[in-house]
């Protein structure tokens, strides 16, 4: 049994009419983003948090290179990425207890 198509519409026949919706829904979302106050761009600006009560300053002195997974995993949980890098956090029992593990990578000094 030899395969053929059925006469009629073929998807060459649909494509300016799909082509012509798509431009259409295009247009009113650009009409619709225009009257809209929303920032032009899609990217909202990072803002880093106050942080009130008191804070610790976390600097790491030495290289997560031949630690442990969960060594390296605990650093960047503490927002530090290189040798030299600080970071101000809140002084709470979770943030010590990371600091706990990695006593040996970081310098903490006590902040506010």
């Amino acid at each position: 049994m030899s395969s053929f198509k059925k006469p009629g519409r073929t998807t060459r026949d649909r494509k300016p009419q799909a082509k012509q919706r798509a431009a259409e829904a295009r247009a009113q979302a650009a009409a619709a983003k225009a009257a809209s106050s929303a920032p032009t761009s899609g990217r909202v600006p990072r803002t880093k948090p106050v942080l009130t009560g008191p804070t610790i300053v976390v600097t790491q002195v030495r290289s997560e290179i031949g630690n442990k997974p969960k060594n390296r995993a605990t650093l960047r949980a503490l927002g530090l990425r290189r040798i030299g890098h600080t970071n101000t956090l809140p002084d709470r029992p979770e943030i010590r207890g990371m600091l706990a593990r990695v006593p040996h990578l970081v310098e903490i000094r006590e902040g506010k």
